[in-house]
């Protein structure tokens, strides 16, 4: 992730600097890095003479204070708050006054990052998807304490690299791994209580939803070792509410160290001369499916907005250009017609009994009001 974020920042023609204290993953770095521009080469996307320009903007190095004459710094290291906490505190020492302080964490508070700091209104949150090279989105992220012309600031400046900015209040997961958790959590519950194999959910999203690739294939290529991490981190953040609980058998793989695509096992087996299953192509459950799984997210999706995490135009921009979905959450309730999601939604809650399934106030009003989330009166 931040050879990805390197290489955008230093096609937009700025100087770079790389650092990480391991040697390996700094050589690492260098080589994901020149592949890349290679590859951009043979495509013919970029000039030989872009590419040697790019790389003469990067320099790679292992030494912390090397960082000491930057404008920006942009954190990519381990998902752990006391760990980024230690590096904020410490790149503080080094940087000068008017340097920003960013994190490109998924899910940890930037709240939290920045109280470990002396100056906490120069720390945000600047979190792009992976691969940052070619996702356009990028959240843009302030703290309690982040001073408004740091968040203007970073938002031009990001925006001026070619990217797709939203801003989110500082809420666990933000907007898109708090919108999108239910297209995973549902899809297992799903799958766990025996109503519909992986495969066959698989296909109903894709085929009935037009998503781009299922909710078991996604878990898998993204790796259970961050997929999972995520969905836990926001169910703990929000005091162990049941929307956002993991899953067990998510977490047994994990802890079996089969993490997806990665490790060639995950919930599908990616060994060479493996028969992936195949679905059952039954529509009735494929749409019964569909229907579940929309219903869910959006209402989270109706939820973020009603907390005033983000405005309805990013909500919908972040799920459409930060994981790829075929249409904004909100627009399609709105195509979907709200009525129709309440109705699932008081299908769940009714049979389970449980608050995961409680609807959204925002839900509630709308269709009490017969008023749809892009009305125009």
């Amino acid at each position: 992730m931040g050879s990805g974020i390197a290489q955008v920042a230093a096609t937009a023609s700025h100087k770079v600097v790389i650092y990480d204290n391991n040697d390996r993953s700094l050589t690492n770095a260098k080589t994901n890095l020149q592949t890349s521009l290679k590859k951009l080469v043979e495509k013919q996307k970029i000039s030989a003479e872009q590419q040697n320009s790019i790389l003469t903007n990067i320099a790679f190095v292992s030494e912390l204070k090397a960082l000491d004459e930057c404008d920006l710094v942009i954190e990519a290291i381990v998902e752990n708050l006391e760990v980024k906490k230690n590096v904020f505190t410490e790149l503080e020492t080094l940087v000068n006054s008017s340097c920003i302080l960013a994190s490109n964490t998924s899910s940890l508070s930037i709240t939290s990052i920045a109280a470990a700091c002396k100056n906490p209104a120069r720390v945000i949150g600047i979190h792009f998807f992976n691969p940052a090279t070619l996702m356009p989105l990028v959240e843009i992220i302030p703290g309690i304490a982040t001073d408004e012309r740091i968040t203007s600031t970073c938002k031009s400046f990001i925006d001026n690299w070619g990217k797709q900015t939203v801003i989110a209040k500082d809420t666990p997961g933000f907007i898109v791994n708090r919108v999108a958790r239910p297209f995973y959590s549902e899809a297992l519950r799903i799958c766990e209580e025996g109503i519909a194999d992986m495969a066959t959910i698989d296909w109903a999203m894709k085929e009935i939803g037009g998503f781009k690739m299922g909710p078991f294939e996604l878990m898998d290529m993204i790796g259970h070792d961050v997929n999972y991490v995520v969905t836990e981190t926001v169910w703990k953040q929000f005091y162990f509410d049941p929307k956002f609980k993991p899953a067990l058998s998510q977490k047994r793989l994990l802890e079996a160290g089969f993490l997806g695509r990665k490790t060639q096992r995950g919930f599908y087996n990616y060994a060479p001369e493996t028969v992936l299953p195949s679905p059952t192509k039954d529509k009735e459950l494929g749409t019964m499916i569909f229907r579940r799984i929309i219903a869910m997210l959006i209402n989270e999706a109706a939820d973020t907005l009603y907390l005033k995490i983000a405005s309805r135009e990013d909500i919908d921009l972040a799920m459409t250009k930060g994981v790829n979905y075929p249409k904004g959450l909100l627009t399609w309730a709105d195509e979907l017609g709200i009525e129709t999601i309440v109705t699932e939604l008081n299908r769940l809650r009714d049979f389970y009994e449980e608050d995961r399934y409680r609807i959204s106030p925002l839900l509630k009003q709308n269709f009490a009001l017969q008023k749809k989330f892009y009305s125009t009166t």
